[in-house]
């Protein structure tokens, strides 16, 4: 028997990347996943691509993580199908990283900490209540929380707030038996860098100690490990899963 028969897990943000390959892993390991994204047309095809290697695993709920009332049509969806949250995975973010400061307006900076900042903030508080002892919330970060990188303002200021986030929740819900834990992906495969000049993403490779892109799986077998019992004593803590890019 997995480990996750049973479990609930949420997703948000999964129909692409790092996510959707954690919902996946979720799914095939015994979980329902619950997975959320913007756009209905990509939110179906990946709950077609869940279900088609887990039957009956995977609801897809059409949400905006920016929008209150999506994330409370979110958790009635999961109440009503399951009951509980066992997993939380907030990791719906926006933002460029080629902003430069005297480009930032209100309007990009309301629109990136909507989504990344209040948005992880109003998942967890909405899912806390159907959570129970043994729960486990992950908050996608980001190495470039902590590298001064030109261009970077608001998006790196936006996932160091997540960070402050993981340590105030692991504190608070410590009592309750829920624990909160945060990664820090580094450069990974995915499609955000589609369209990238090839000489950009080798000068990004050369940054990183292990001379690669991570892969998005990499990224879901560490959200598995703190989801999962094997981290029972792991709690507020911040795991770099980056090639080193933000440690050496």
């Amino acid at each position: 028997m997995s480990k996750f028969d049973q479990k609930t897990a949420v997703i948000t943000g999964a129909t692409s990347g790092m996510a959707l390959a954690a919902a996946r892993l979720f799914a095939a390991e015994g979980a329902h996943a619950y997975i959320t994204g913007r756009r209905k047309d990509k939110l179906d095809q990946a709950a077609a691509a869940i279900s088609a290697a887990a039957p009956g695993r995977v609801t897809g709920v059409q949400a905006d993580s920016g929008s209150p009332d999506d994330l409370d049509r979110l958790f009635e969806t999961v109440k009503s199908g399951h009951g509980r949250v066992d997993v939380v995975y907030a990791s719906a973010g926006i933002g460029s990283v080629t902003e430069p400061l005297e480009a930032v307006t209100t309007a990009s900076f309301d629109d990136v900490f909507g989504v990344n900042v209040r948005g992880t903030l109003l998942t967890v508080q909405k899912a806390v209540p159907l959570m129970t002892a043994g729960g486990s919330v992950i908050i996608n970060g980001s190495a470039g929380a902590v590298k001064g990188v030109p261009g970077n303002t608001v998006y790196a200021a936006s996932k160091a707030a997540l960070r402050s986030f993981a340590r105030t929740w692991a504190a608070e819900l410590a009592g309750r038996g829920i624990r909160v834990n945060l990664i820090s992906p580094g450069p990974i495969d995915t499609a955000t860098f589609d369209g990238i000049p090839g000489q950009f993403k080798d000068g990004i490779k050369a940054m990183v100690p292990l001379g690669r892109f991570g892969a998005p799986e990499e990224i879901a077998a560490t959200v598995l490990f703190f989801a999962s019992a094997d981290s029972s004593f792991v709690t507020g803590t911040e795991l770099a899963v980056d090639g080193g890019l933000a440690q050496v």
